[in-house]
This record gives C-alpha cells, sequence and structure tokens, in this order.
C-alpha cells in the first residue's frame, strides 16, 4: 500500500507512515487508493481489524499484524470488546470498554506494536496532545513498551478529575504527562511546530532518538479505528438483512473534536461497507458543524470549556484528510487532490479561514450533515435517554445523540448507529449534574484506583517552554 503527503505528494509505505506520524512537508499521510475490502463473514473485532489491516497495512508482516490484534483483543472484555445495544430508534455501538474507558483505547492498544516494528530498533520519543483522552490513552498503551517514550501534553484546565487521574498517577518510567496554560489546540499546534521544527529533530537523531506522535494525524491511530465500522456494518447487515441496510444505508453519528473517528467510518464506506451518511455532532466549540454546512473552515476567536471536553477543539487536523478525499484524492487524481489541500492549508495558515471549491462541496454536502448540542442540552440529553431508555449516556455521546434527534433520525428506514466514545464514569460530576443524583453506582476497580494513586506528574508549563521540556526526554 502506497501512501502521500496531503500536501506534496510525499510518498511512503504504511510502516513509515507510522514511524514518522507527521509526513516532512507537515501534510498528513493518505492511502493513494483505495480498494474494496473482504469483509464477508467477518462477526468479531478480531476479523475485522485483521481484515483492515491486511487492506491498509499490508507493509507490516502478518505476524506483527496479528500480534497487534492479539494485543487489542487482551485489552478489551472477552467475546465482545465494542458491544452494540438499542438506544430508542438508534444502535449505539460502545467503543468505550478499553483500559481508560474511551473509543482511543482500540487504535492505542495496537499502536506500540506497530510503532516498534517500524521503529527497528530505534529510541522513539512519541509527542502527543490530548483533550482529556487521548493521552490517557497513550500512556496505557505505551507504558514499559521498550525502547519508547511518551510525553502527553494536556490543558491545565477543562479536562474532568477522572480524565486528569488517568494522565497524572501512571507510575511506567517511560511515560509523562505535562499540563500546559492554554487550550488543546494550543498543546496540538506548539506539537506540530516541534514536528515542523528540522534543527529540533536533527538535534533529537544526533542522540539517537526520532519524533512521531500518538495523535490521529499518526495513520497507526486511524487506520485500526476503521476496524469497528466494519464489525458494526457487518453485525446491522445480519440483524437487518441487505434489503434494508445497503437499500436505506447505515447512517453514523459521531461526537467529533479531531474528526478522525468519524474520518474511521468514511474509510470504511470507501472500503466497502454501506455507510451511506456521516453525521458529524460539535458542542459549542462548533467549527466542524459549521464548516459541514457551510464547506468555509473558519475556527475564529473564543474557545469555550465545556461539560464535553475531549470535543473541545477548534482545529481539527483529520480535516485535512477529508478535504484532501474531496478534492480528487477519493477519484484517483492525486495532482489536483495534494494541490489544493496545500493551497487550502496555506490559506489557513495565512488568512484564518479556507473554502472548499465548488465540486469538494457538492461531495461535502452530498454525504454529511451535522450539528451542535450546548451545554444544557448535553445534560437535558442525558436525562431523556435515561427516563426513556433506560440508558446512561456520557456527555460525548449525549451530544451525538442530542444531534440526531435535532436532524429527525432516522428517516426514510436507514440504520443509524451512534458512536460512544467514552464511559460515563469518566464524568462522574456532569452525570452527578445532570441527573441530580449519583446514578452510575459502584464504580469500575481501574477507576476507583486511581482515587488513591498518588499524583506523581505534577510539572506545568507556559505553552512556550514545549520545545524545551521535549528537548528534555533526548
Amino acid at each position: 500500500m502506497k501512501y502521500v503527503s496531503t500536501r506534496n505528494r510525499l510518498e511512503a509505505d504504511a510502516v513509515e507512515t507510522v514511524f514518522r506520524g507527521l509526513a516532512p512537508d507537515g501534510g498528513l499521510y493518505v492511502p493513494e487508493k483505495i480498494e474494496k475490502g473482504r469483509f464477508e463473514g467477518v462477526s468479531s473485532l478480531g476479523e475485522a481489524e485483521e481484515r483492515v489491516l491486511e487492506s491498509l497495512f499490508g507493509d507490516f508482516p502478518e505476524s506483527v499484524r496479528k500480534e497487534a490484534v492479539s494485543r487489542l483483543l487482551s485489552r478489551f472484555p472477552a467475546g465482545d470488546g465494542v458491544p452494540m445495544a438499542d438506544v430508542g430508534e438508534y444502535t449505539v455501538l460502545e467503543l468505550v470498554h478499553g483500559p481508560t474507558g474511551a473509543f482511543k483505547d482500540v487504535a492505542l492498544s495496537m499502536l506500540p506494536v506497530f510503532m516498534r516494528h517500524s521503529a527497528a530498533g530505534r529510541k522513539v520519543l512519541v509527542l502527543t496532545a490530548t483533550s482529556g483522552d487521548t493521552g490517557s490513552a497513550a500512556m496505557q498503551g505505551f507504558a514499559g513498551v521498550d525502547g519508547t517514550e511518551v510525553v502527553v501534553f494536556f490543558p491545565e484546565v477543562g479536562t474532568s478529575r477522572i480524565q486528569r487521574l488517568q494522565m497524572t498517577t501512571p507510575s511506567a518510567p517511560n511515560v509523562h504527562a505535562i499540563a500546559i496554560r492554554g487550550n488543546f489546540d494550543d498543546a496540538q499546534a506548539a506539537v506540530k511546530r516541534i514536528f515542523a521544527d528540522r534543527a529540533l529533530a536533527a538535534e533529537a537523531e544526533a542522540r539517537g532518538v526520532y519524533l512521531t506522535s500518538a495523535n490521529s494525524i499518526n495513520t497507526g491511530r486511524l487506520v485500526p479505528q476503521i476496524g469497528y465500522y466494519v464489525l458494526a456494518s457487518r453485525r446491522l447487515l445480519v440483524r437487518y438483512g441487505e434489503r434494508r441496510v445497503c437499500g436505506k444505508g447505515i447512517t453514523v453519528v459521531v461526537p467529533s473534536g479531531n474528526f478522525g473517528n468519524l474520518l474511521a467510518a468514511y474509510y470504511a464506506k470507501l472500503l466497502g461497507c454501506p455507510v451511506k451518511r456521516f453525521v458529524c455532532a460539535s458542542n459549542v466549540n462548533d467549527v466542524l458543524a459549521r464548516f459541514i454546512k457551510s464547506g468555509v473552515y473558519e475556527p475564529g476567536g473564543g474557545f469555550t470549556i465545556t461539560n464535553s471536553p475531549s470535543m473541545d477543539i477548534k482545529k481539527s487536523s483529520n480535516v485535512e484528510r477529508l478535504v484532501w478525499l474531496l478534492s480528487g484524492g477519493e477519484d484517483g487524481d492525486i495532482e489536483n487532490a495534494c494541490a489544493e489541500t496545500a493551497r487550502l492549508m496555506s490559506d489557513l495558515e495565512k488568512t484564518g479561514r479556507y473554502e472548499l471549491g465548488a465540486k469538494a462541496k457538492e461531495k461535502l454536502f452530498a454525504s454529511f450533515e451535522s450539528g451542535s448540542a450546548t451545554p444544557e442540552e448535553t445534560e437535558e440529553e442525558m436525562r431523556r435517554t435515561r427516563v426513556e431508555s433506560a440508558y446512561v449516556l456520557d456527555p460525548h455521546t449525549a451530544v451525538a445523540s442530542c444531534v440526531a434527534r435535532k436532524l429527525g433520525l432516522p428517516r426514510d428506514g436507514e440504520c443509524v448507529l451512534v458512536a460512544a466514545t467514552a464511559t460515563p464514569f469518566k464524568f462522574p460530576e456532569t452525570c452527578a449534574k445532570a441527573f441530580g443524583a449519583d446514578v452510575l453506582g459502584e464504580m469500575p476497580p481501574s477507576f476507583a484506583e486511581l482515587e488513591k494513586l498518588e499524583v506523581s506528574q505534577k510539572t506545568v508549563i507556559d505553552v512556550g517552554m514545549m520545545p524545551d521540556t521535549v528537548r528534555r526526554f533526548f
């Protein structure tokens, strides 16, 4: 499988894309061409992941792919790691049963295996910006992995107490969490500048250290996320039959921050899954929702801390991959896709906004819808769902459910799949406020133990100190 950068068509194989994370030109790696996958008979997460990896990560030896899948399955409940639940008129895909209770546990259980292989004995320094969930999942995934050091930058204010404890209590000597005085966008922008700093990279390599990422800019994060949408599609086909699912289609609703999870669903469609509509659910930091409605990407000023903190993002990296696909990449016009993406990213840097061309807009509007929910609407959706369906949503999944209702889903008999991206146990304060009482019951042991652990990671820095902080780990 050949990958190219979204901006200058720099080529790489899958192994190199995992090792590098970000392309040298600042773009993101994308598969140059997507062939339809073979998903007949898939009935488990392991089988779905194996088929996806065969299609998109075939450059990795089969033994490495199998090891990655095995490590994933060992860290999720036996039998069914990503169950589906009927909640009202929706089917909820529960991606919350991993070590840290967030959907990112799926890919970050597998990424260390791919990273170790791609590093080929070289020492890797994994830099990650997080709005709350990626950081803890990366630290869990890489804890104790030989040859790797992980540095997570997270906002000092905005994450939930459980999210902070998951990042500040790990004792593995190779994982580190550092709070910044700023928001996620500040952290992500600074990490990207560090990756683009050739002098810094040369300084690291002179000491035998190579910089890479565990954010969803890394293909090793994005590709494994496709697997659970493949599995969900197959399950819905078995449940409702090909006539309904393929005729009416599946609409996927995803609470979106950095856009990687919804993009994974779009790649599942390109691989042949019967997903026809994609709904991007935003909180009041609604840059993505506005982009999908207008074709204009304009983060603007103002950043709001909400009760769905993992979505408190205004500059979403993975939108660049969608821009590339809409600008010709999906149709094989690689030259135009790269040229247009480079132009739009330059516009964003120079003017703070960009606008898709007419054809790209037409494709966007044909497949995507969006909406947003306020913190008050989020809490009301949590209450409504519990009363009507006896199901407790976390605030992020509640945003998705609220947006789906606002859009009048389901329509015309389609299957509506809502991605549950975090367990409510990560947000007990919001749950208590929404329900007026503790309805969660006894905390899972891994969460309850957090309160007893020593907070060992206490560093807080200004954003401008991040490059020098990274140097400490050379």
